[in-house]
């Protein structure tokens, strides 16, 4: 009997040393959490830019040759229709007296055809020719009719050649840039001049990556003249698609509502208008809080019945210091980890960390006053502490 029973025990210290170990319990992490409220923008940040004209043209021969005379100067105020520089129209009114003298012979031609035809008709009248004969006569005529015309064409596409000799003015504005002189032999369409253009006048200035977002087509810009204490209105006309490839930002153009706006050139300082305006309500949180989840930035949302936390997707508008613009995903009363996020996992239990000083509770997102939870002692660490104490 005693037999049996050391069999039994023996076979259970067997079956209890191959059974499998319970998986350790998943660690609590302690992590901050931050009450979702509303706070106010600071004020943004302002840019250096330069004042230019909306339109500004590069202006160019329609043909080519050799520049003998520029008569705009850089700076010099021209009028719409004014020469601006002349091209050597030798060559061009040569070939318009080519031209001239082909129409006079296409003429001369169609003139013999048209008698012959006018004869020939006659002849037919009387039954002296067949009418296959008066049909060769008329197809001779409107032949000669038609050489007559394409010569008139030539020459008078001649007569625009000799005329594109003469650089003229599109608009009334001023000239900024000389791209060539007297005595330089260019092509068609080679810039020659640039004109900035009367009237609306832009101011251009560049913006990094991440001030990008914040800016959108019609935005209210404040514009403050560098050589003047004063500010004028303006309204964001243009953002650019892409970066420069040089400086890696994007420029973004600016019209100025003024009706004697700046000289070009000017240098201004730009104050772009923030999502809602300076001093405006709206949701911040910390850079620590946001972690990438895909495609989309996300947040993680700790349930207090449950102290688990979930991921929560969100928009962002802007930055403002090291805090970013949240427009849509949350709600004020939300709770928000705000330090720890990146070794979270979706079901995950924590504990709130808690800070010794106590945090007074103003409109921007703050730490959620819950007590530090604090695990308890057991085992070989139980020990240790009785013996410390």
């Amino acid at each position: 009997m005693k037999k049996t029973v050391f069999m039994l025990a023996g076979a259970a210290l067997v079956l209890a040393a191959c059974s499998p170990t319970a998986p350790p319990d998943e660690p609590v992490r302690a992590v901050k959490v931050l009450t979702v409220g509303s706070a106010s923008i600071a004020a943004g940040d302002e840019y250096a830019g330069e004042v230019r004209a909306q339109v500004e043209s590069r202006l160019g021969f329609r043909v080519g040759g050799k520049i003998i005379k520029r008569q705009a100067e850089l700076g010099q105020r021209v009028k719409a229709g004014q020469v601006l520089a002349q091209l050597d129209p030798q060559d061009y009114k040569l070939a318009a007296d080519a031209a001239r003298a082909q129409v006079a012979a296409a003429a001369t031609n169609r003139d013999l055809a048209a008698a012959d035809f006018k004869r020939y008709k006659a002849l037919m009248e009387q039954n002296f020719i067949s009418g296959a004969e008066l049909e060769r006569r008329e197809t001779a005529f409107k032949a000669a009719q038609a050489q007559l015309e394409q010569a008139r064409s030539q020459l008078a596409v001649q007569g625009h050649q000799a005329s594109y000799a003469a650089l003229l003015a599109d608009v009334s504005g001023v000239v900024t840039a000389v791209e060539a002189e007297p005595g330089q032999v260019v092509p068609a369409g080679t810039p020659v001049l640039r004109i900035a253009a009367d009237g609306v006048r832009d101011v251009v200035f560049s913006v990094p990556e991440d001030k990008l977002a914040g800016i959108r087509v019609g935005a209210p810009v404040k514009i403050r003249l560098w050589a003047q204490n004063t500010e004028l209105p303006g309204r964001v006309r243009e953002v650019a698609a892409s970066s420069d490839p040089v400086t890696r930002t994007y420029p973004i153009k600016v019209s100025i509502d003024a009706k004697e706006p700046p000289a070009l050139g000017a240098t201004v300082y730009v104050l772009p208008a923030l999502a809602g305006g300076a001093g405006a309500a709206v949701i911040k949180l910390p850079t620590t809080a946001l972690f990438q989840m895909g495609q989309s930035t996300a947040v993680w949302l700790l349930d207090p019945a449950s102290m688990t936390v979930k991921a929560q997707v969100i928009e962002l508008a802007a930055t403002d210091g090291n805090d970013v613009i949240v427009t849509a995903g949350l709600q004020p009363g939300m709770r928000v980890v705000s330090a720890g996020a990146h070794v979270l996992s979706a079901g995950q239990k924590v504990s709130i960390y808690q800070s010794n000083r106590a945090v007074a509770h103003t409109g921007r997102a703050q730490a959620a006053p819950d007590l530090i939870a604090k695990p308890s002692l057991s085992g070989p660490a139980a020990s240790a502490a009785s013996a410390a104490k």
